[in-house]
């Protein structure tokens, strides 16, 4: 996934919710970011201020973000996503497999948008990639359909091919907390 393409999509979907809120007096909407830890997601964190700022969303001046980070533990994701709800933020940013299962059983309710998942509706996290329904939306990175044309290529690049190994990772503690 390219950069722009993330920016582009939480700096837009994660100011939906926002935008209705700002309007009230004395109240800052909020931004709820739950995640494993800063050091996890450097990459993508300063990506998503900076649409936002470049949108008019400043930290701590148009715009409050409550970060919480489990360190690790994954047991402290479904307790740190309650708290965000309790917070009554306005969206939820999930951060990896276990923040998004955790943001969906907390909340029907809150926006939670996820930057990337690998396969959102195996998990269950969402309906459909094209109509993903509730109040979950996000990038999936499953390219199911990209399989075949891979193959194709690899033939194409060596001719002589005759047999061919492939090794998948799933990560069982990742789809479980």
């Amino acid at each position: 996934m390219q950069r722009r393409q993330f920016i582009a999509l939480l700096g837009g979907a994660a100011t939906w919710p926002l935008t209705a809120r700002a309007q009230q007096a004395g109240t800052l909407p909020t931004v709820g970011m739950l995640g494993s830890s800063l050091a996890a997601f450097n990459y993508w964190l300063p990506a998503l201020l900076q649409r936002l700022h470049e949108l008019g969303w400043i930290e701590n001046r148009t715009l409050a973000i409550e970060y919480r980070w489990t360190e690790g533990r994954n047991e402290r994701y479904a307790q740190l996503a309650a708290e965000l709800v309790r917070l009554k933020v306005d969206v939820i940013v999930a951060l990896g497999s276990p923040a998004i299962v955790a943001a969906k059983q907390a909340t029907a309710v809150i926006p939670v948008v996820f930057p990337l998942a690998s396969d959102p509706v195996g998990d269950g996290l969402v309906a459909s990639l094209a109509r993903p329904g509730g109040n979950i939306t996000g990038l999936s990175n499953e390219q199911p359909d990209l399989a075949g044309k891979r193959l194709e290529v690899l033939r194409e690049l060596v001719p002589g091919l005759s047999r061919l190994g492939y090794i998948a990772k799933c990560q069982q503690s990742d789809r479980h907390g």
